[in-house]
């Protein structure tokens, strides 16, 4: 499960939640026109699916359930993996990393390891592997793209509400005592256009964008080991390449261990 996103909705309704209360108002004064959250919520998803073609209809749940779940992409791992492969393909000969991809559960990882083993140019391997990666890409844009476009939609469906609703404010005239309460439930359609464009559509749809573009550098990350794999790269120079993709922090924290063996075997 994603805690960020959990805890950042939960935290967007309860400033909400708190800022109303203390301008005097109530939470639930949000809720006295059902028609507003019908119009701004449910009108923005409905014309962002005329936007997409009728087979995405059956991906939204994913891309729901993709923002909400949490990302297992542990890039250390692959860089220990992919260095123990290395050594062992020195020793053993590129035909031994059969036997290590069925190993991992990484079915990107494991297609590569495949394409090498078969004797594959290195030049065709790189081009399949990142044209897997641009695919996909082109895929979750689709699921990105989705929410990007409702958030626009949003505070649009906001004013034609409010507009609508200013509509029927104008018939009433003739009854000042309802004026008041008649614009502010009229402008709450435009509050909920951008609240949910603000709080849901917008910040779900980034989520997902940064998912893809993590995934997308750890895939890379795995293209430059395979590719070093099969040139027969010293596991040194192959972990201190892939070491090069996470920031110098986290390489850092992950060479302390080592540096404090050395210091130990040296006092030795």
């Amino acid at each position: 499960m994603d805690i960020t996103t959990i805890g950042g909705l939960i935290a967007a309704g309860v400033i909400v939640t708190i800022v109303m209360v203390m301008d005097g108002g109530s939470p639930a004064e949000l809720f006295t026109a059902p028609q507003a959250i019908l119009l701004t919520v449910g009108g923005a998803f409905i014309a962002t699916l005329i936007s997409y073609p009728v087979k995405s209809l059956g991906l939204i749940p994913k891309w729901f359930a993709i923002a909400f779940k949490g990302q297992n992409l542990n890039t250390m791992e692959a860089i220990d993996a992919i260095t123990r492969m290395a050594d062992k393909a020195r020793r053993e000969g590129l035909l031994a990393l059969e036997e290590e991809s069925k190993k991992t559960d990484d079915e990107f990882m494991r297609k590569g390891l495949m394409m090498v083993v078969d004797g594959m140019d290195p030049e065709q391997v790189r081009g399949i592997l990142e044209l897997e990666i641009k695919h996909m890409r082109e895929r979750h844009a689709q699921g990105y793209g989705f929410f990007n476009a409702a958030g626009g939609y949003g505070p649009t469906m906001g004013i034609i509400g409010t507009v609508m609703g200013l509509i029927s404010v104008l018939q009433e005239l003739s009854n000042p005592g309802e004026l008041g309460h008649s614009i502010a439930v009229a402008f709450l359609a435009t509050l909920w256009g951008i609240l949910s464009a603000n709080v849901f559509w917008l910040p779900i749809g980034n989520k997902l964008s940064n998912k893809s573009e993590a995934e997308a550098a750890y895939r890379h990350l795995v293209v430059e080991g395979i590719l070093a794999l099969q040139a027969g790269e010293n596991p040194r120079v192959v972990r201190d390449k892939l070491l090069a993709f996470i920031p110098p922090k986290e390489r850092q924290a992950e060479g302390a261990p080592a540096a404090a063996g050395q210091k130990a075997r040296a006092g030795a």
